[in-house]
């Protein structure tokens, strides 16, 4: 793909050596174009959120190369490496990772804080992302006082004020009732047509998979199968 965003070669990750090696990735090379929504999908132990966290630059590879627009991960420095997360990628986790006693603005400016943006900034940028997902009104109340529903729109929230190039979703609605779970689905799908925002999304959940341009099937750390919807 001549606008891919991201890139694998032949990519390994093994943990453990000798007799108790085990080989959670092998050899996967695969593309993802800058606008696409791509699902990750298999069994539990198939691979699929270590190829994510490896795509996302949590986590280094035993082996094999991550590109980011081209850009070769194991040439980046520490800094240059966490400043590049910072920038390209959002995340939006089953696991919420609010700090429950916080307000859930200062919850969706974290990564700014962390990119050392400065305070009327990081507030501006905060309650934008909080307006676009109808969740102005509560910027100053705890997260802890929040739905599961409204908590995973805060997180969604804190993954835009970033402006990423990439949103990576982890099962973003295991722990949601369906209902909500859809209206979550809609967001991050709205969010990857209307402003190009690439969407990668690892699930059991299939209908979820079915939305995405393209599934990707793992089994035993291989990729198995690339479908086109």
């Amino acid at each position: 793909m001549t606008n891919s965003i991201l890139q694998t070669r032949d990519l390994a990750k093994h943990y453990g050596s000798g007799a108790s090696r085990f080989d959670a990735l092998r050899g996967v090379s695969l593309d993802i174009a800058s606008g696409e929504s791509v699902a990750i999908i298999g069994k539990s132990g198939s691979g699929k959120s270590t190829l994510m966290h490896l795509l996302a630059l949590l986590d280094e590879p035993s082996a094999g190369v991550v590109e980011v627009s081209g850009s070769d991960a194991r040439k980046l420095r520490a800094g240059e490496l966490n400043a590049l997360r910072n920038r390209t990628f959002g995340f939006v986790f089953q696991q919420f990772f609010l700090t429950p006693s916080a307000s859930v603005l200062d919850n969706v400016v974290l990564p700014l804080k962390i990119a050392r943006v400065g305070s009327r900034e990081r507030r501006r940028r905060g309650m934008a992302a909080l307006e676009q997902l109808d969740m102005a009104e509560k910027a100053g109340k705890k997260a802890v006082t929040l739905s599961g529903g409204q908590k995973q729109r805060v997180v969604i929230a804190r993954a835009l004020v970033t402006e990423p190039q990439v949103i990576f979703a982890d099962e973003p609605t295991g722990n949601l009732d369906s209902v909500t779970g859809r209206a979550v689905e809609d967001i991050l799908f709205s969010l990857n047509r209307d402003r190009g925002i690439t969407l990668v999304v690892v699930t059991h959940d299939e209908e979820l998979a079915a939305r995405c341009d393209r599934q990707l099937h793992m089994r035993d750390g291989v990729l198995v199968e690339a479908v086109a919807a």
